[in-house]
């Protein structure tokens, strides 16, 4: 699947996208996986409350399965205005 990363996000990580294949059953365990490569990724993911994803665009929780997914998307909150 692919993962994107947007924003500080990508900064950290240092890349925009990643293609992953993974085991993961959903967002959080995928997280785990990232975060076990090596450090910028545990740093990007260090506090889940400052992320959100997106399952093939759309909004999802950190609990939402992965079954079918093709594109997680992580990035910061966004502000309207």
């Amino acid at each position: 699947m692919d993962v994107l990363y947007f924003a500080w996000v990508r900064e950290r990580i240092g890349q925009p996208r990643d293609v992953v294949e993974t085991q993961a059953a959903t967002v959080a365990e995928l997280v785990e996986e990232l975060k076990a490569r090596e450090e910028r990724y545990e740093a990007a993911f260090a506090d889940l409350s400052a992320l959100r994803v997106a399952l093939d665009q759309e909004l999802a929780d950190f609990d939402a399965p992965l079954a079918g997914v093709r594109e997680v998307a992580f990035f910061p909150p966004m502000t309207g205005g």
